[in-house]
């Protein structure tokens, strides 16, 4: 089955669960913050959940990323 994620949107939830703020995803990445932003928006919209907490907890539930 393919995954539902992009391989960079899939970096940026994996670095979000490590607990980093947007900034230091985007310095880790080598992206803008505006662009980490816009990668978290469109999970949230893939999903159909609102916020990132939610999203995360999906995303784990869905085993598309782990902790």
């Amino acid at each position: 089955m393919p995954s539902l994620l992009t391989k960079r949107e899939r970096e940026v939830f994996e670095l979000l669960v490590k607990n980093m703020a947007t900034r230091e995803i985007a310095d880790t990445l080598f992206i803008s913050e505006k662009t980490v932003r816009n990668h978290i928006s469109n999970v949230m919209q893939k999903l159909g959940v609102k916020g990132r907490a939610h999203a995360v907890v999906e995303l784990i539930r869905m085993k598309e990323i782990s902790l």
